[in-house]
């Protein structure tokens, strides 16, 4: 009888769900997962031979149905009642860390961005441009005691060997991040590091020792969620606190060459919208100039998002730090250092989206 009722129940709410769709328009944009959803594809008799078309349809049913993020919680809590520690690509993991799942990636990609990464440091050091690479672990690589029993997690010391292997200069800022696995150095609602993890990796970059004391730290929010929390929204897992690093304050930061300038690299209005991660540079813009504290030479970091939050840290070395973002940006490499003076280049993304990018072409 009570599976009966079980089952009568979850069937009203799929003819509840099905009702509402055919009402509701299709949404563009989740923003609890930070994503743009998939829309509607369109028919063609070639997708539909090739089994493109079904692929981008079941897609697009699971991202447009109805009352998504209450389907997504209740999906959660019933694989943790079956004792599932995975769900939606992330694990459930000790002190309520909410990691993603990183166990496999396209060796050809690894390889092709490598090589891309090669190339570009004999052209810089033919320019006397000096480049370094750090790819950064992702949580479940470095706090390793935290995950599930048995859980799979991909290689980084076999992943960076690929650049090793390519003759790309890099930083191995693993060992740094694991002697400090014990503090908060990864979110535990995001895969992103924190400002702290960041600093551990800048002053393994610098060949220093770490001194935090000669930083003042500003709790910019302590309301943030991140996007593992997204996709595995759990409601007993408390908000975390995003904190600023820095020596000095203001700073002139121009974006896009003048398009918008301001004074400093923290844009607090995202702090109190749905991606507060974004209060580090203004999110992901194609190219941005820093005004530095240092006295000479010019930084150019390329990175993904995690070089947001490491960015604090050369803005105090530097007289000048310019940032690019190959999602977007479309000139020459080569050529932006050459004309901006450029000293150092360091080239800087997550372990996970370096192995899949496929926009790192010089």
């Amino acid at each position: 009888m009570r599976n009966k009722i079980i089952t009568s129940f979850f069937c009203l709410l799929l003819a509840v769900s099905a009702l509402i769709g055919l009402l509701m328009p299709d949404r563009y944009y989740s923003e609890r997962e930070k994503r743009t959803l998939t829309q509607k594809p369109k028919f063609t008799v070639a997708d539909f031979i090739s089994g493109k078309f079904s692929g981008e349809l079941e897609k697009y049913l699971t991202d447009q149905v109805p009352l998504r993020d209450g389907w997504v919680t209740m999906k959660t809590y019933m694989e943790l009642a079956v004792g599932k520690r995975e769900s939606s690509g992330v694990y459930l993991c000790k002190d309520q860390y909410l990691m993603d799942k990183f166990t496999s990636y396209s060796k050809k990609q690894l390889a092709a961005n490598a090589a891309a990464l090669a190339e570009l440091q004999e052209k810089l050091a033919a320019e006397g441009i000096s480049m370094n690479t750090i790819l950064v672990p992702m949580a479940a690589q470095v706090l390793t005691e935290k995950l599930p029993a048995y859980a799979p997690v991909a290689d980084y010391t076999a992943i960076l060997q690929v650049l090793t292997d390519a003759g790309v200069d890099t930083t191995d800022v693993l060992s740094a991040l694991v002697a400090h696995s014990s503090e908060n150095i990864y979110y535990r609602t995001d895969h992103h590091w924190t400002s702290l993890g960041a600093y551990y990796a800048y002053c393994a970059w610098r060949g220093i020792e770490p001194n935090v004391d000669e930083w003042t730290q500003e709790v910019l929010c302590d309301d943030f969620y991140g996007t593992t929390w997204n996709k595995v929204p759990l409601p007993t897992v408390p908000a975390e606190e995003i904190t600023a690093w820095y020596k000095h304050i203001n700073r002139s930061v121009s974006y896009n060459n003048g398009q918008y300038e301001t004074d400093s690299i923290y844009e607090r209005k995202y702090l109190s919208g749905s991606d507060q991660y974004a209060v580090f540079l203004n999110s992901n813009q194609a190219q941005t100039v820093i005004e530095g504290s240092g006295k000479s030479g010019k930084l150019l970091l390329i990175k993904d998002s995690y070089g947001n939050t490491f960015s604090q840290f050369p803005v105090e070395d530097y007289a000048e730090v310019h940032v690019i973002d190959l999602r977007f940006f479309n000139g020459d490499v080569v050529e932006y250092a050459k004309e901006n003076s450029i000293t150092d280049t360091l080239v800087l993304y997550g372990t996970q989206n370096f192995a899949k990018d496929t926009n790192i072409k010089f």
